[in-house]
């Protein structure tokens, strides 16, 4: 499949076009983003995309359409994850609400950057070296089996590599500065707190990238269909978060979906040179794990909510207490006195 250089220029310059608008009108001014907004957003993505994937049906045919329909999906469900870790580093760094989508924004603008490298690395490799198929897709597969574990305890981010090492590098301000990632004072420049957690966000994006390319690959190795899919689902991925940032509890079967659905795609990966998987049928495998595991969790979440609402009437202690480890706080380094000159 040959796509002239003016698609690609039109899809990007389609992007870059929606990116501005975003950031200079809708989000100029930060502000907290709220459950009515957020569902908007997504509505308006996931409508954007599926525009697309219908331009493509008359473009190129049904097959690419299919195959862009089905890595999209995979993407978006895999993006969940993202959306809890996302969620874990905001509550460890207390990162002001209004601050979060300008994060987000930063680190989805610069995941794609990373994302439509490896995509391209990713295909030239497999048309180059036929046999990293398999690789790619046993890693899948033992991604997927290692998701079936239970939850570790989250390490704290004040210690992760990027942190520290950004530490060492920049004078780092103990407090925000509103929504700056940067300020100077008295000539020098100082990074703040929000800087440490873009640059988080952006190592997060890379290792989970490093699940999802292999996924989408197993369906399409057709840049276009990959990269364009991956866009529509990291441009999403924002409201996303805030969309489900207030619920993430009630998904809690979600993972056990993830899980699946990286292990059928690796399995698809290994066998496809012995009994390929039509795409209509991965389409239907990957939507059929996908909507087992959201309808699982939502039942499941009516059952515990029913049993909590009982419970409380009996003991007023509530059963489950969420609690941010007091390590996870940003911790004042020495620089506190200087930063507190600024303040």
């Amino acid at each position: 499949m040959e796509i002239s250089m003016w698609g690609w220029l039109g899809f990007n310059a389609f992007v870059m076009a929606m990116l501005a608008l975003d950031l200079g009108v809708f989000h100029r001014k930060a502000h907290v983003v709220r459950l009515r907004e957020a569902l908007t957003w997504s509505a308006v993505w996931i409508a954007l995309a599926m525009a697309f994937n219908l331009g493509l049906y008359f473009w190129l045919g049904p097959k690419p359409a299919m195959e862009f329909l089905t890595g999209y999906l995979i993407e978006k469900s895999l993006s969940v994850d993202n959306v809890f870790i996302f969620a874990v580093l905001f509550a460890a760094f207390r990162v002001p609400k209004h601050c979060e989508h300008k994060i987000l924004f930063w680190g989805v603008f610069g995941a794609l950057v990373m994302r439509a490298a490896m995509i391209f690395a990713g295909v030239a490799l497999i048309e180059r070296f036929h046999w990293l198929i398999y690789v790619f897709g046993a890693f899948l597969v033992l991604t997927g089996l290692k998701m079936l574990r239970p939850n570790l305890k989250p390490a704290d981010p004040e210690k992760h590599w990027v942190v520290l090492l950004c530490r060492k590098l920049f004078r780092v301000t103990a407090t925000y500065r509103d929504d700056r990632f940067v300020i100077r004072y008295e000539g020098k420049l100082w990074a703040t707190p929000l800087l440490l957690v873009l640059l988080m966000v952006e190592t997060t994006d890379l290792i989970f990238a490093v699940d999802s390319i292999p996924a989408i690959l197993a369906v399409s190795s057709e840049p276009f269909i990959v990269f364009t899919s991956n866009v529509f689902a990291m441009l999403g991925l924002r409201a996303l978060y805030f969309a489900l940032a207030g619920m993430m509890d009630k998904f809690r079967y979600l993972k056990f979906g993830l899980a699946g659905i990286l292990t059928f795609v690796g399995t698809k990966m290994m066998l496809v040179d012995v009994a390929p998987i039509p795409i209509a049928v991965s389409l239907g495998v990957v939507v059929g794990i996908l909507a087992t595991s959201v309808v699982a969790s939502l039942l499941r979440s009516r059952e515990v909510k029913g049993v909590d609402s009982i419970s409380a009437t009996q003991n007023p202690e509530p059963l489950f207490v969420a609690v941010v480890p007091e390590s996870f706080a940003c911790k004042r380094r020495e620089t506190l006195q200087d930063a507190k000159s600024m303040m």
